[in-house]
């Protein structure tokens, strides 16, 4: 494995400076597929004293709310108020032995200080293990391995001495050249709350409070300055045009509940996340960190959230809204909600003594409730880290995100049968790392061309490679090969969106759509390898054997990648989200007013037809769809059987690998739900179960999904409720959002 060198975090300090100064009502608990609601969480014992100390509040007998009024009590509006902001500034920059965020304790009533971490695909600070990035664990449609991906985070976030992590990110994809596209979970509100209820459960599991963000909606980063690839050490892009610190998400309610809130009313609900994370963002005019409707209505209103909120860092902006409409926490470095200011607010009488109370006791009751004042602190040590362990892990994540596209029979690679690869791409030899808080230093990494490298070298085979800056260079290579493996990427980061949804935008110098096509042309054995955050187009498709989407593939790259090339496993991918023919055919084409706003402002005016729901509404077909991935072998889907009981159902079907390899399959349940009124459209089929499978050849299983009461129901904008309409609610079941196998039109009529 390859270990990268220290990088200065001089440059990266830098940037974030310039950064800040520039039909029935239903049940609104699951969200459609069913499942536990997870409790508290426990967390794993540590040895030492507790941080409390030996205080009334201390009494661990005590309900949380009960500790908080006596600590409460017992603080000074000074103490109190020195708790609502961050005391670090330099952290954010991840050097080794620091936190991205640091609040200062009370040493007089034994108050210890609490330290933060970013975390939705690593621990940024030093070294760590860098996991492939979330929308490839949203690929692995794997609700059991997101869990672990979680608590893996957790553990070295636990390791590093954090009590909170910032993380997951529970945003929607509504455009796919989003900056953060990659942190997230894809384009559907179902699989991204389910992967990110399974994500907090595994990192709370840990002893550590997750923070899902950014609380909403946080489609964009905006168009402007994307600093080049090879400047690591600059963590962030400078949108401009429809910013994320600026514009101002026009939604209306439905649309928010739907889609845009869902996975964190899940967070909240069923996994009882301890923080959440308020955006830079507007939304309907007012800034996400002081918007009462978001915070307070919804929030705490609605779904009865317990946890406390912190911003995103320099997203609080009015230290009198935010503290009167929700905001608990402004973490770095406490600028808007310093000591000097809030106290000043409160001698005014613009914030109440009953107000601070509530915002400083949601932060009190959260750290009794999940026992970050019940233990010992956490020491920051990389040595009680298991590196290869993890790195191991990050592996089984790529084998099952690695999403195979498009293939004609060339793959998996026999290595029997081949004399010479060639390899090509600049992207085959080294790690692919993004920027702000998903850049992570990994302890160390293998990349695909040292893996391949090794396996073929040792079978006796030839290995060219070329790093595809020159085409005739790499023609050259490619030519006579039994087999050429070509590997791009796109180039994303946080702070700016990409300009286009080509792999030659602006940024990246390199014509990899016109080198694809050369070494297609020069040798008729192609096959495509794709390391990318998002969609991208693919032009060329036609001219290639195979098409394999790696996402952002973690530290183990080479091992993952090799074993899935040469059969060893599987590929266990689908598509999280929809990868369009053109940008033509995206929801926000043609409309700046969608996308990315006029004057400050974007109007979600497509609604809930985002993603699949709109190519399908527009009967649009996509490059490749929403949940499609092929396999090694072949599954068969039948005795498909509903059952309804009141506003639940039950769906029972069976799946049959019929081919002579084993296999990974997600089988995928989609209801048609019917139209409320004209003007309250559905989108043909929306996601509501699934359930990922591994079958030997011949082997069969019979897959039951259980659908709820939410699963049928809409958002009624008058009443504030979901309800359901009177209808049939078709059930379709396949292994893709375009390719359904099963169906049922008459059973769900209500």
């Amino acid at each position: 494995m390859k270990k990268p060198s220290l990088n200065t975090f001089v440059l990266a300090t830098t940037a974030v400076l310039v950064v800040v100064a520039c039909g029935s009502s239903t049940p609104s608990g699951l969200l459609g597929g069913g499942g536990p609601v997870i409790p508290p969480p426990n967390p794993p014992p540590v040895s030492g004293p507790s941080r409390c100390g030996e205080h009334p509040w201390c009494d661990v007998r005590l309900s949380p709310d009960e500790r908080t009024a006596l600590l409460l009590a017992e603080l000074t509006q000074a103490e109190k108020i020195s708790l609502l902001g961050g005391d670090n500034l330099s952290g954010v920059a991840g050097a080794e032995g620091t936190h991205t965020g640091t609040g200062n304790g009370i040493p007089r009533v034994d108050l210890p200080t609490i330290y933060y971490s970013d975390g939705p695909m690593g621990v940024r600070s030093g070294m760590g293990t860098a996991l492939p990035a979330p929308m490839g664990l949203a690929a692995t449609w794997d609700v059991a391995l997101a869990r672990r991906y979680g608590a893996m985070i957790g553990d070295e976030a636990r390791n590093k001495g954090n009590d909170v992590v910032f993380a997951p990110t529970v945003d929607l994809m509504r455009v796919p050249m989003a900056g953060r596209s990659f942190e997230g979970y894809g384009e559907d509100p179902y699989l991204s709350s389910r992967m990110g209820v399974a994500w907090i459960t595994g990192a709370q599991s840990e002893g550590v409070v997750a923070n899902a963000k950014h609380y909403a909606p946080n489609s964009q980063e905006g168009i402007g300055a994307q600093p080049p690839p090879e400047l690591p050490g600059v963590p962030l892009g400078g949108g401009v045009v429809g910013g994320r610190v600026s514009v101002d998400a026009r939604v209306d309610d439905r649309t928010l509940h739907e889609i845009y809130l869902a996975p964190f009313e899940a967070a909240v609900k069923e996994a009882k996340v301890g923080s959440i994370m308020c955006a830079y963002n507007r939304l309907n005019g007012q800034y996400a960190c002081e918007n009462r409707y978001l915070l307070t209505d919804v929030l705490r209103g609605e779904w009865g959230f317990k946890g406390y909120v912190l911003a995103d860092y320099a997203a609080a902006k009015n230290p009198v809204d935010s503290l009167n409409n929700g905001l608990d926490f402004d973490p770095w470095p406490g600028v808007v909600l310093n000591s000097n200011v809030v106290t000043a607010a409160v001698t005014a009488g613009l914030v109440s003594a009953a107000t601070l109370d509530e915002r400083v006791g949601n932060m009190l009751r959260t750290w009794f409730a999940y026992g970050v004042l019940d233990r010992p602190a956490y020491v920051y040590d990389n040595a009680q880290i298991d590196q290869e362990g993890h790195a191991r892990f990050a592996g089984e994540v790529e084998e099952s995100a690695l999403t195979l596209l498009q293939n004609d029979g060339v793959l998996p690679l026999d290595v029997t049968k081949l004399k010479t690869v060639a390899i090509i791409g600049v992207d085959a030899d080294k790690f692919q790392k993004r920027g702000g808080s998903a850049g992570i230093t990994p302890f160390f990494f293998n990349t695909p061309r040292e893996k391949l490298t090794e396996r073929l070298t040792a079978a006796g085979v030839e290995v060219r490679y070329d790093d595809g800056s020159m085409s005739s260079a790499a023609v050259t290579a490619a030519t006579g090969a039994d087999v050429a493996l070509v590997f791009v990427s796109d180039y994303s980061i946080e702070g700016s969106d990409r300009p286009c949804l080509s792999l030659n935008c602006l940024g990246d110098v390199r014509d990899q759509d016109a080198l694809i096509e050369a070494i297609a042309a020069a040798n008729p054995n192609t096959v495509v390898v794709l390391e990318t955050g998002a969609p991208v187009l693919t032009p060329w498709r036609g001219a290639v054997r195979a098409i394999l989407e790696a996402w952002i593939p973690g530290v183990d790259a080479g091992n993952a990648i090799t074993r899935v090339l040469f059969g060893d496993v599987d590929p266990g991918g689908r598509l999280p989200a929809t990868f369009p023919n053109s940008e033509a055919d995206l929801p926000t084409a043609g409309d700046p007013m969608r996308y990315p706003g006029v004057g400050e402002r974007a109007e979600y005016s497509e609604g809930v037809l985002i993603g699949y729901r709109w190519f399908d509404a527009m009967e649009k077909t996509p490059a490749f769809a929403f949940g499609h991935g092929l396999s090694y072998t072949t599954f068969d889907y039948r005795n498909l059987r509903v059952t309804k009981s009141g506003d639940t159902a039950t769906v029972r079907f069976e799946v049959r690998n019929s081919g002579s390899r084993r296999g990974r399959e997600v089988a995928q349940l989609y209801l048609s739900l019917p139209a409320p009124s004209a003007d309250v459209p559905q989108p043909p089929k929306v996601l509501k179960a699934f359930e990922k499978l591994t079958l030997a050849p011949g082997e069969s299983r019979e897959v039951t999904l259980t659908l709820d009461a939410r699963a049928f129901s809409y958002w009624d904008v008058a009443s504030k409720s979901w309800r359901i309409t009177p209808g049939c609610y078709p059930v379709m079941v396949g292994r893709s959002s375009r390719d359904l196998r099963l169906t049922d039109a008459t059973t769900l009529c209500r």
